[in-house]
C-alpha cells in the first residue's frame, strides 16, 4: 500500500512538470519590441528640459560675463553646445577630483548629471 501511495505521488509530481519551460522562459518576459524603460530617466534629453539646470547650478557662477571664466560663457544653448563640440566640456566634466582641468573647479558634479550631459551629446545636442 505504501508503495502504491509513493508511486501515485511520484507520478503526480512527474506529470505536473513540463520540460518546455526553462528558468529563462519563466524569468524573461515575452518580447514586445520595445526596450525596457527606466521611469527616472527621461527618454529625450534636451538642453531646455535637462541640461540647462545642471549648467546653471554648476557652471555659470564662473562662466558668465564679469566672472573668472567669462572668456568661455555657458549662459545660452549655443554657448554650451559650442563648448561640448569644440572646447572639451565633456572631457573636463568627466575628470576625477584632483585631476588638472576638472570642471567645475570646486569638485566633480554628480555622475547622474555627467551622464545626462553625455547622453544629450549622444542624442544630438537638441535644444527643446
Amino acid at each position: 500500500m505504501k508503495k502504491a501511495i509513493a508511486f501515485t505521488i511520484l507520478l503526480a509530481v512527474l506529470t505536473s512538470c513540463s520540460d518546455s519551460d526553462t528558468y529563462q522562459d519563466i524569468e524573461t518576459p515575452p518580447e514586445t519590441g520595445n526596450p525596457p524603460t527606466d521611469p527616472t530617466t527621461p527618454t529625450a534629453i534636451t538642453y531646455s528640459k535637462n541640461v540647462k539646470s545642471i549648467i546653471d547650478a554648476n557652471c555659470i557662477s564662473c562662466h558668465q560675463s564679469g566672472r573668472s571664466a567669462a572668456f568661455r560663457p555657458l549662459t545660452t544653448f549655443a554657448e554650451v553646445k559650442v563648448a561640448v563640440e569644440n572646447a572639451g566640456l565633456l572631457n573636463r566634466i568627466q575628470l576625477q577630483n584632483g585631476q588638472q582641468g576638472i570642471m567645475p573647479q570646486g569638485g566633480r558634479m554628480s555622475q547622474a548629471n555627467i551622464d545626462l550631459i553625455v547622453k544629450w551629446n549622444t542624442d544630438g545636442l537638441k535644444e527643446n
